[in-house]
C-alpha cells in the first residue's frame, strides 16, 4: 500500500510499519519528521493505493468543490435560506423596535413626555457598540473553532438579552435607561454574531450560479424583520387603545410586549442553526479532514452509494482522518501575508469602506424615522399619546412596504443577473441624488407636501436595499479565502457598524442646532456625501458574479507562504488550478524508497 512513512529509523530503533498520516501544522517548520512515498512491496508499484498522494487529495478536493458549486438547487438549500433568514428576521426586529420603543418611554418616565437626548442616544447606539464587538468577535472565532460550533449562540444571546430588555425595571440601584443599554449592548453582540455566520454558511453551501441570490434571501428577511415591528406595534396599540387614551401609562404594556415578542422567531430557529452541519469547504480547507468533508458533500448532494465521492462500507474511511499536506492552515502571519498584497488588501478595505458609508446614512435614517416623520408634522412628538406612537408606526410600516421590501426583493431576483458590482453602483448614486434633493429641497419639499417628502424618503430605501444595503453583505462572503471568510466579512461588517455608531452620535448631537430637528437638512446632505464616498471605493471590489470562491480568493497561481513553504501548483510545471499547494516534504517521484525529502530544502 502507497503510504506517508517516516525515513529510515536509526539503529535500535522500532520499525515503522503502520501508514503515517499528515498531521494538523501551521507551517512547514513544524513538521516533525520527514514524508517519503514507500512500496512495501517493490520500488514501483503502479496499483498500489493513490489516497495519500497530495496530487490525488487535491483532485478529490477539487472535485468534492465542483459537486458543491454545480448542485441542484434542492430542499437543503432552501433549508439553509430559512434558517439562516429568520435570525436576520429576528435581527431587525430587534434592532429596529427601539425606533418605536424610545417615544413610548419618554411619555412614561419623563414628565416632558420626550426622552433627554443622551438617554436616547445611549439606549441606540448601545445595541450598534454590540453589534460591532460581535460581528469581529464572531467573524474570528468561526475561522478559528468551526461555522457549526458557532452557529446558535448568538441567537440565544440575543433570546436572553431580550428577555432582559421587556423584564426591566427603574430601581435606586439602576434606572430603566441604563438596564436597557446593558441589555441592548448584549443583544446587540448577538445580532452582531449572525452577520458573519449566516453569510458564510449560506455562501459556502450554495452553488455558484445561484449563491448572490441565496444570500440575498436571507438578508432580505430583514425587511419583514423591519415591517414586523410596525404591525405588532399597531396591533399592540389598537389593543391597548382605550386605556392608552385614558392612561398614557398603559403604553408600558406595549413597549415591553413589543419588545418580548423578538424572542419568538429566535427560540424557532435556535434548535436548526444547532443541528446545522458543517460546511464541506471548512472541512476541507481547515479540518483538513477529505474522507469527512466528501461524505458531508454526498449527504448534502442526496448522491446514492454510486454516486457517493467515497465508499460508505469503508470502514477505513469512517475512522482515519485523511489530511491533505498541501492546505496552508491560517495564522497571524499568514492572514498579514495574504492582505499584505495590494490585490487583496483592496478588497477588505473596499468591502469595508463601502459598508461604514453606507451605515453611516441607513442607520442614521433607520434608527431616527420617527423624528424625521415628527419634522414634516405626520408624527408630531408632542399631543395625545397614543395617536403620537400610532402614527409612528404607520409611518414606518408605510416606508417600508414603499422602499425596503421591495429593494430587498428586486435585488434577490436580478442579482445573478446584473451582477453584485452593477447593483451596488445603483444603489449608491441613487441614494446619493435622492439625500441630495431631500437636503437641498427640505423646506419646499416639506411645504408642499408630507406624501412627497414620505415617497422621496422611501425612494432613498428602496435604493438603498436594491444597492449596497444588500450587496455590502453579500461580497464579504465570497472574496476571501475559506481559512478567513469569516473574519474577512466581521471586518468588513464591523466597519459598517462604526459608521452607525458615528451616525447615530453625530444625528443625535446634531439634529437639534438651530432648534427642533432644524439640522435636518444639513444631515441629509452629510448622507449624501457618504453616498458618494460608497460610490468610489466600489470600484475596489471585484465582480462576483458566475465565479467560483475559490477563483474569488486570489491563490491562484500564488505562492501562498512566505519563503516558498507552499506553492500553487506542480513541481513538473503543471497548473494546480489553485487548489493544490506543493508540499516540499514529499518525493513524487517515488523512484526509491530511501529518497527523503529535506524539510530544509
Amino acid at each position: 500500500m502507497l503510504a506517508y512513512e517516516p525515513s529510515a529509523p536509526t539503529a535500535g530503533a522500532a520499525s515503522h510499519t503502520d501508514p503515517v498520516l499528515h498531521p494538523y501544522q501551521d507551517t512547514v517548520d513544524s513538521y516533525p519528521q520527514h514524508y517519503q512515498f514507500n512500496d512495501n512491496n517493490s520500488n514501483n508499484n503502479n496499483n498500489s493505493n493513490n489516497d495519500n498522494d497530495p496530487r490525488e487529495l487535491s483532485n478529490r478536493r477539487r472535485e468534492a468543490l465542483a459537486k458543491i458549486d454545480n448542485a441542484e438547487f434542492g430542499w437543503f438549500h432552501i433549508r439553509t435560506c430559512l434558517v439562516a433568514g429568520v435570525g436576520f428576521f429576528t435581527d431587525a426586529y430587534d434592532l429596529f423596535a427601539i425606533n418605536l420603543v424610545t417615544p413610548m418611554l419618554g411619555t412614561i418616565y419623563f414628565e416632558s413626555g420626550i426622552m433627554p437626548t443622551d438617554l436616547d442616544l445611549g439606549i441606540k447606539v448601545a445595541a450598534s457598540i454590540g453589534t460591532f464587538i460581535g460581528q469581529i468577535g464572531f467573524g474570528h472565532l468561526a475561522d478559528r473553532l468551526g461555522r457549526k460550533r458557532m452557529y446558535g449562540i448568538e441567537l440565544m444571546i440575543i433570546i436572553v438579552a431580550t428577555l432582559g430588555q421587556a423584564l426591566s425595571g427603574e430601581g435606586p440601584a439602576l434606572s430603566l435607561p441604563a438596564a436597557l443599554i446593558v441589555w441592548r449592548l448584549m443583544v446587540g453582540v448577538g445580532i452582531g454574531g449572525d452577520y458573519p455566520l449566516s453569510a458564510v454558511i449560506t455562501s459556502e453551501f450554495a452553488t455558484t450560479n445561484r449563491r448572490g441570490a441565496m444570500m440575498a434571501a436571507v438578508f432580505a428577511m430583514q425587511g419583514f424583520g423591519y415591517l414586523t415591528t410596525g404591525l405588532i406595534a399597531v396591533i399592540l396599540l389598537a389593543a391597548f387603545k382605550t386605556a392608552i387614551i385614558a392612561d398614557p401609562l398603559m403604553l408600558d404594556y406595549v413597549w415591553r410586549i413589543l419588545i418580548g415578542f423578538g424572542c419568538i422567531p429566535a427560540l424557532v430557529a435556535v434548535y436548526f442553526r444547532l443541528t446545522i452541519p458543517e460546511t464541506p469547504r471548512y472541512v476541507l480547507d481547515i479540518e483538513n479532514d477529505v474522507h469527512q468533508a466528501e461524505r458531508d458533500v454526498a449527504t448534502v448532494c442526496k448522491e446514492d452509494g454510486d454516486g457517493n465521492l467515497i465508499k460508505d462500507d469503508d470502514e477505513v474511511n469512517k475512522k482515519v482522518i485523511l489530511s491533505n499536506p498541501a492546505i496552508v492552515k491560517g495564522s497571524f502571519s499568514d492572514f498579514c501575508r495574504y492582505f499584505s498584497k495590494w490585490e487583496n488588501f483592496k478588497v477588505l478595505f473596499g468591502t469595508s469602506v463601502a459598508w461604514f458609508s453606507l451605515d453611516v446614512a441607513f442607520y442614521g435614517i433607520g434608527l431616527n424615522n420617527s423624528f424625521i416623520l415628527s419634522s414634516i408634522n405626520f408624527s408630531s412628538s408632542t399631543g395625545n399619546a397614543w395617536s403620537t406612537n400610532w402614527n409612528a408606526a404607520i409611518g414606518q410600516i408605510i416606508i417600508v412596504l414603499l422602499g425596503s421590501i421591495p429593494g430587498y426583493w428586486v435585488t434577490v431576483f436580478t442579482i445573478e443577473r446584473l451582477g453584485r458590482i452593477k447593483i451596488q453602483l445603483l444603489g449608491f448614486f441613487m441614494s446619493c441624488v435622492l439625500f441630495c434633493i431631500l437636503g437641498f429641497a427640505y423646506d419646499k419639499i416639506r411645504a408642499t407636501s408630507s406624501a412627497l417628502f414620505i415617497v422621496l424618503f422611501a425612494m432613498t430605501q428602496f435604493f438603498q436595499n436594491f444597492g449596497p444595503n444588500s450587496t455590502t453583505f453579500v461580497i464579504p462572503g465570497e472574496v476571501f479565502p475559506t481559512r478567513y471568510r469569516s473574519t474577512g466579512h466581521g471586518i468588513a461588517a464591523g466597519s459598517g457598524k462604526l459608521g452607525a455608531i458615528i451616525a447615530q452620535v453625530g444625528f443625535s448631537q446634531l439634529k437639534d442646532r438651530g432648534g427642533t430637528n432644524a439640522f435636518l437638512p444639513e444631515l441629509l446632505q452629510i448622507f449624501a456625501l457618504f453616498m458618494l464616498v460608497g460610490l468610489l471605493v466600489t470600484f475596489l471590489i471585484p465582480e462576483t458574479k458566475g465565479k467560483t470562491l475559490e477563483e474569488l480568493s486570489n491563490e491562484v497561481d500564488d505562492d501562498c507562504n512566505a519563503g516558498g513553504q507552499h506553492h500553487h501548483g506542480y513541481q513538473d510545471g503543471s497548473n494546480g488550478s489553485g487548489d493544490f499547494l506543493n508540499s516540499p516534504h514529499v518525493d513524487r517521484n517515488n523512484n526509491n524508497n530511501n529518497n527523503n525529502v529535506d524539510a530544509e530544502k
